[in-house]
This record gives structure tokens, sequence and C-alpha cells, in this order.
């Protein structure tokens, strides 16, 4: 076993060790100055609510020092300023998917069960956070992945050996036995060895989680209902008690980490809420109680809207049993029906995409979908920037241009606030000073 551990950590190595000259190459800037200059015809001002025209954002090193008018702010920069011109743009700053699963894409279900091993995961990772950075997306929160592959993706990107967005990794759900976490519907005698995030019972539960805190975890993801993508008969069943939820937040607390809680159930949900998870992933049965809970203990809701789209158009190709396309069918319409009740109830709303179910660098497909069900784009930009951030508890880093913060800026040709989808078509993208993709400009000045 420590020989196949040891294996495995090698290769992963080695396919960093590969990409790392490629990642490198994709988002060092060409010539590095001491302060970036970028002009913004629009500037959305998250915080606010608001857009605001001709401005500009002044960033040295890795963060912003000013936002503000542009000839004001360009007047305290350097001489030899490296100037973007996006006077013809709306910029806004890099967008948060608080539900991923970067580590893994869609692909045919008995293979990937049977066929691949964690290695081809980690091999494969890199180009999955690639994707996702090149739409936009300068952070994440990764809800779920096998055999600590986030925590290693995640290292590789904050060492600089490949591109990807900043991220919180929760490694592997917490999962009762015979729950959504669990592979079932299979021979007992059918084993898959590896690390798991299978635990019951209140002292199980408590070990588990300072078992993945040790080992890189910054959150803790908790399965506390039944869910559609795993072959258990329910969709919602609640599946850990009310001690054990209130245990696993307890646990995690200890440790500094938020619980974020898979809940499809309404009573899922109300023992979750009522545990104190920071937020509710899915919430597709909600209840009205389950909705004044939240909205009660500012519990965000993370609803991956847009995804039942792509599960009853591929899944079935794919090769996924029939009851899990069922399960889809039954819980699809009522989530966005549910969301669009928690929007209109003042729940707090961060946007999660489930990212993985889909593919990768199609995250901004959601925004449309929120729109649809019940926000305005402002709103569906806040959840992805200002609320995000906050959820992550990093409202000091991330999801607004001002001093300070993280220079993590995109921007798109046109106005996402009159047309949304236009955010499915980032052109360009900056995470923490460095241009990773540019497709507006023809080539960024030298000076002022």
């Amino acid at each position: 076993m420590i020989g196949t551990k040891r294996s495995s950590l090698g290769v992963w190595v080695l396919a960093t060790s590969l990409v790392a000259g490629q990642g490198l190459a994709a988002q060092a800037d060409t010539t590095r100055h001491a302060q970036v200059l970028v002009r913004a015809g629009r500037l959305v001002a998250t915080r606010t609510g608001t857009v605001l025209a001709n401005q500009a954002i002044l960033i040295e090193g890795v963060r912003i020092k000013e936002v503000g008018p542009a000839d004001a702010v360009a007047g305290h920069a350097s001489r030899d300023v490296r100037v973007i011109d996006l006077k013809n743009a709306t910029v806004l700053p890099g967008l948060i998917d608080c539900h991923t699963h970067i580590t893994a894409d869609p692909g045919d279900y008995y293979r990937q069960l049977f066929r691949l091993s964690p290695i081809d995961e980690a091999v494969r990772a890199h180009i999955y956070a690639k994707r996702t950075l090149d739409a936009g997306f300068t952070t994440v929160r990764n809800v779920g992945a096998g055999e600590f592959i986030d925590v290693a993706l995640r290292n590789a990107i904050n060492d600089g050996a490949v591109p990807g967005p900043r991220m919180l990794v929760s490694t592997m759900p917490l999962s009762a036995t015979g729950g959504h976490g669990d592979v079932n519907g299979m021979s007992p005698y059918l084993h898959f060895e590896g690390f798991s995030g299978i635990a019951n019972g209140v002292d199980q539960i408590r070990e588990k989680i300072r078992f993945e805190v040790k080992y890189g975890a910054d959150l803790i993801k908790v399965l506390a209902s039944a869910g559609v993508l795993s072959e258990e008969e329910s969709v919602g069943a609640p599946q850990y008690s009310q001690e054990e939820l209130n245990a696993i937040v307890e646990e995690a607390a200890m440790w500094g980490r938020k619980v974020a809680a898979h809940a499809h159930g309404a009573e899922a949900i109300k023992r979750a809420v009522r545990a104190g998870v920071a937020s509710i992933e899915h919430g597709s049965l909600i209840d009205d109680e389950g909705i004044r809970l939240m909205k009660e203990r500012g519990t965000y809701l993370v609803a991956d809207i847009y995804n039942d789209d792509y599960i009853l158009a591929e899944y079935t190709r794919l090769g996924y049993p029939q009851k899990i396309i069922d399960k889809e069918r039954l819980v699809g319409r009522q989530q966005r029906e549910n969301f669009k009740k928690a929007v209109q109830a003042g729940v707090k709303i961060a946007y999660g995409t489930d990212a993985g179910v889909y593919p990768h660098g199609w995250n901004a497909k959601q925004f449309a979908h929120m729109v649809r069900w019940g926000t305005t784009p402002m709103h569906a930009i806040q959840a992805a920037t200002v609320n995000a951030a906050d959820l992550l508890g990093w409202a000091d880093r991330v999801g607004a241009l001002e001093p300070g913060k993280y220079a993590d800026v995109v921007a798109v040709q046109g106005d996402p606030l009159q047309d949304v989808t236009l955010l499915e078509h980032v052109a360009f993208v900056m995470k923490g000073g460095e241009v990773v993709k540019d497709s507006l400009t023809g080539g960024a000045k030298a000076a002022r």
C-alpha cells in the first residue's frame, strides 16, 4: 500500500513538472513592471451594486493599490507604468465559483468507475484548472475530490507550477455508510481501496475531520442527504442525524474551518442549518420552514441550477444508470422553483455550479439561469463576487475591485447587466496582477 501511494505521488510530481513550463508561460507577462494601470470603460462596483464609467485600477505586485476616476488614478502612477486599455469593455472582479469538482470531468460512467484511477484524475486536473481560469473564475471552492488530489492541485497552483484559480479545498466529503458518498449498488465483495470520507457516529466523524484538516482541507464538506448522481434510492433523505451534524460543525469550527452541506431534502437542509453550516449546497427540495431558517441564520444557498440541462441531455449517452437519470428528472425543475422562492424570501445566495458534473470552463452558463429564475443580473454577479467572497471567508482578498485586494480582474465586451450571457465569453483575465488571457487589447503600453 505504501508503495502504491509513493507511486501515485511520483506520477503527480511528474505530471506537474511536465506542464510547469507551459503553465508559467501562460501566466507570465512579457515584461514585468513595478505598476500596472488598467483603464476601464465601465467598472462593476460589486459591493455597492453600481457601474462606474471611465475608471482605472492601479496595481502594484499582486494587489490593487488604487481604484477611481481614470485621470486621477493615472496621475498617481509611476512613469514606467504598464497600461492595459480596456476603455471599450466592462471590467469586473475575478469571478468565484463556490461549488466545483475541478479534478474530474464528465465521462463514461463505468469507465470512470472501474477503468480509471486517481492517477488518471491527477494528471488531468491541471487541464480543468486552466479552463476554469480562462473562463474568468479566478477563485473556486472545490467541494469534493479523491485521494487529496485537490490539495496537490491547490498547492501546485499556489507554487506557480501550473496555472489555475485560487482554490479552497474540502478533500473527501463526509458520508454515512451507504450514503451519497459511498459507492453502492454493487456486491458487498467488491471493494475500492483508497482514502475515504465515510464516517459514522460522533467519534468517527471527529477523527475523520482531524485527518482531513491534517492533510490540507480548507473546509469540510458533509453529505447531509442522499443525492442524484449515486445509486442509493432517495434523492433527499437525511443521512446524518442532528447529533452528528452538530458534531461536524463543532469539530470543524475548533480547527477554524467552515462546513458546506450537500443537502437536497427538506429535513436534511433544516438539520444542517440548525447545526450551523455555512452553506447549503443544491437545496433542491427546501420547504418554507427551511427558507425561513436559512434567512434567520444567514446561511448561504449555493444552488447549481444549470447542470440539470446537461445531465438530461448527456448522461444517458455517458452510460449512467437509468435510476440516476430518473432522479434528476424528479429534482431539476423543483430545484429551480425553490431557488426562486429562496431568492424572493431574501436568502443569501452564493454562486456555485457543480462544474465537473458538466465540463469545466462552462461555469458562467449558470448566470442566465439565475436571472431566469429570480435574480437580477447584478445580483447574480454579486453572488459570484462579494457574496461568494463572504462565504469563503475571503472578503478581504477577493470579490471586489478595491485597494488591498488581489488584482483579479476580468473583462467582457458589451454590458453584462443588459445581457448576462456575455459572462460566458470573458475575453480578458488577470489573476494577481498577471494577465493570463487577453483577446481584447492589442498589447499593453509601457508608459502613460
